[in-house]
Formats: structure tokens, sequence, C-alpha cells
């Protein structure tokens, strides 16, 4: 029933007016795969990352400059009996098998003037409050915002391209996919039931998140080297419109504004191919969530710093893509949070004697992946995803333990423990590999499965979370139907 209605779904797609094209290919009168490798977005072609890096302006401006984006979905957790939800296993899967409406995107942007354009997008999640009563609240916010100023100097010697762009998310303003901004391409809706999918997986990431402000200066020459540099700070005051919608216990809260984001990269250009490797990294120093920024105390540090590499052949009708990105992030904890770290206290090793380990001060976790996809005819594709999250052991990160004080003294067992997503070990280890085939049936639609199967989670491969749940339950199938116009 659930894959008749996404079918369904898919065939009402069809009949969108191939002519009446989403926001920036009105603009350039280009179709889809000028712009986009294979036409699957937001995988750029070298057109593509022209056009945005100088500054979505390429083209003619439009009337209505305005676009619209959502998402249909079904998934399938490989196993929901471990649980002692007093709801029963439901109530830690929500919406476990059944279809849904998931997430709608607004796009605003495209050329201003011969030098200012802007990529604006507002989401709205239709799951995003689940109540304690049952049933879900709907709620939207801004997402990724990039406003630029853009110019382009030719001589016979020198291509140079120099942009400035205010925005809300490091990485956003990147041309390549492998950026923390772009890698993760397919909405994550917001049930429980989704929370191993891949888009859920680990993926390298920033420091400051995304909805803070910043603004950042980068250059490109003789599509060979691409730098850029900028610096963020709290989305409030004048830039509270880059985290409208969030409130304050989601709200990112920086330091100043000396949290510096950096990216390098050279990139290469013969026939088909292209080809590019590159570094970046970001610092943040951040206040802990809904946390009295006045105090001191509550401030950590969070350092990012990476490599990652991508090569595509695009000659009709294949396209390859093949991707690679690693992340080291350094986590030095608040003094509020070391010494708010008193849960794990009550856990002991399985021998029921021996305490846990002290808390860290700081942690580090790596993060690796790596994609390979293929499209045919801009059509039919498929892809093949590895992610392998590793770090360092930290009594901190641990939920789930063995507890004789919340058993009463005379039985080891884990009372206390999280279920589900709950991690025994305190590490975050965790590696799977995620198998993709996808059907564009027409332009701005696209039909896609995924199953993403885990090998660890959580620190193990089995009974990571205390309640013997092993991480190839976490094994998901998931399908989507995106569509635009």
């Amino acid at each position: 029933m659930a894959i008749q209605l996404l079918i369904s779904l898919a065939t009402l797609g069809i009949s969108f007016d191939a002519s009446a094209l989403p926001l920036f290919a009105r603009q350039t009168g280009q179709n889809c795969v000028a712009c986009h490798a294979g036409g699957q977005f937001p995988e750029l072609t070298p057109y593509g990352r022209s056009f945005k890096l100088t500054g979505y302006t390429i083209g003619s401006r439009v009337a209505v400059p305005l676009s619209i984006m959502g998402v249909a979905t079904y998934s399938k957790v490989s196993d929901t009996s471990k649980s002692d939800n007093p709801f029963g296993p439901q109530g830690d899967f929500l919406k476990n098998e059944m279809p849904i409406l998931a997430t709608g995107s607004a796009f605003l942007g495209g050329k201003i003037t011969d030098n200012i354009g802007a990529f604006i997008q507002w989401t709205y999640d239709n799951y995003a409050v689940a109540k304690p009563e049952g049933g879900f609240a709907g709620h939207s916010n801004m997402d990724n915002v990039d406003i630029r100023y853009a110019d382009r100097f030719v001589s016979p010697s020198r291509d140079l391209i120099f942009g400035v762009s205010l925005n809300n998310n490091p990485s956003v303003t990147d041309p390549w996919n492998t950026a923390a901004a772009w890698m993760q391409y397919v909405p994550v809706p917001s049930p429980s039931s989704y929370q191993f999918i891949d888009g859920a997986a680990p993926f390298p990431g920033n420091s400051s998140g995304s909805n803070v402000a910043g603004v950042s200066t980068y250059i490109y020459l003789n599509k060979l080297v691409y730098a850029e540099l900028g610096t963020y700070r709290t989305a409030n005051g004048v830039f509270s419109p880059l985290s409208a919608g969030l409130d304050n216990a989601n709200t990112t809260n920086l330091q100043g504004a000396d949290n510096p984001y950096w990216r390098f990269a050279l990139t290469h250009e013969w026939g088909a191919h292209n080809i590019m490797v590159g570094t970046s990294g970001n610092i943040a120093h951040i206040y802990d969530a809904d946390t009295d920024i006045s105090d001191p105390n509550n401030l950590g540090k969070i350092k990012s710093t990476g490599v990652d590499a991508q090569y595509q052949y695009i000659l009709d009708p294949h396209t390859i893509t093949a991707q690679l990105a690693y992340m080291r992030q350094e986590t030095n904890y608040s003094v509020n949070t070391l010494g708010g770290a008193t849960a794990p206290t009550t856990f002991v090793l399985a021998d029921g004697v021996t305490p846990v380990a002290p808390v860290n001060n700081s942690d580090t976790t790596n993060t690796l992946r790596a994609k390979l996809s293929y499209v045919y005819q801009a059509r039919y594709g498929g892809s093949l995803a590895y992610f392998n999250k590793t770090g360092t052991t930290n009594t901190l990160n641990q939920t789930s333990g063995y507890d004789p004080v919340g058993c009463g003294g005379t039985v080891i067992c884990n009372a206390s423990s999280i279920r589900v997503n709950g991690n025994l070990s305190g590490n975050p280890a965790t590696r799977g590999m995620t198998y993709e085939a996808f059907w564009t049936p027409v332009q701005y639609v696209r039909v896609g499965v995924q199953y993403t199967a885990y090998s660890k989670f959580n620190g193990a491969s089995d009974n990571y979370d205390g309640f013997g749940r092993n991480a190839r339950d976490n094994n998901t199938l998931f399908l989507y139907v995106w569509g635009a116009y």
C-alpha cells in the first residue's frame, strides 16, 4: 500500500509542465543537466559551479524568483521488537511503515543585479514536534541562506572570480558536494523511524552548525585554485533573519565573531573529466544549548579540520561521480558540562563493582564518508556510500550502563539505560553502507529507494544500548518521492 502511494505521487509529478522550470533554470534557460550532474540535485557540474561562484547571476532576472520543493517518504526499520516503551515499539519508531508527506521548502533568489544574487531556503517540517499525547505539530524555519556579491575578471592570462557571501551555514557557499552542507542531500524527516536512514547516519560536519551568521570572501583563479575565508557569530540582532523560526533552545550561540571558517581546493578540468582535492575547517567558541550566555562556564570550543576530494565524468548519456570526505573534530567541553556530568557515576562495569572511568575533558571524533554514483541518460541512477565514525571513549557520552542502585542494590541490570539510541560503551563508533537506486521520470521529480545497513552503532556491533539491541537491527529501508517546481 505504501509503495503504491509513493508511485502514485510520482505519477502525479509527471503532470508537471516541463517548460515551467524551477528558479535557476528559468533564469538561465538551461535544462537541469547543465547545472546538476546527471540532472540530480544538488550535485553540481562545472557550469553549475560557475553559476554559483558568480553569485547566481548568469542569465536574465525573472519576474517571480520563487521555487517550491516537497518530499513524500516511507521508512521501515529492520527490527522494532527490542523495546520496552510503554506505548509499544511504535513509541520508539514513530510512523514506521507509514507513508508521510515529510517536508516542504520554498526557495527565493537568483539574479538581483549583474553582481548580486541569492539562494534563500525556508523549510516546513510536518513532523517537527512529537506531542506527548500523540500526534505531531508542524514547524517552519529559515534553512540555507547564501547572498552574494561576485565579479569576474578575464584576460588572456587570467580568469579570476571574486566574491563575498553573507550566509548562515559554513560551507553552504562551497561549490562541491563533498562540503559538509551538501554531502547529505536527501531531506531527513523528523519521526523517529527515520533516525537510522542514510541522511541521519554520520557525515563530516562543521563546528558551528547552521543558522549562524557569517561573512566569507572567496576567489577562484584560472579554474584551478579556490580559496575562501570567513568568520561567524550568533544570528541575532540585525542578523536574526538568518535563524528565523528557531526558539532560544534551538539557537546556536557563539562567542563574539571570532569563529573562523576556511576552505582551500585545487581543481582541474579536461575533456569530460573534472577533479578536485581540498581541505576545510571551522573553529567555534560555542555556548551549551539553551544556557545562560553571560556565564563563561557554559562556553566550550569545537575545532573541525578535514580533507576531501571529488571526481566527475560527464559525457551524455553517462555521469559518474566519486566523492571522499574526512573530518576530524575536537570538542573541549564547558566547565558546566563537565561539572554536571553526574548521571554516569551510578554506572559500574559488568562485574557489578568497578566504577566506570572518569569523564574526559575533551573528545575527538573522526568521520569518513565515501560515495560512488552513476546516472544514465539523466534518468536512471544508483549510488553506493560508506560511512565510518570513530572517536574517543568518554563516560560523558554513556547513556546506558549497569546500575545496581537503580536495581535495588541486589541485581546488576540496565535500569537507567536509554533504549534504542542509547550508548552502553561511551564510544561513538558507527559504521555502515547505503545502497541507493533512483529514477527521474520527468525533470524535477525523483523517485528513490535507499537501504542503509549498519555493522556498528554507538560503539558496538551487539547490545550497544544495554537492552540487547544490535547494530544490524537499525538497518532501514527508505523510499522517497522528491519534486520541485
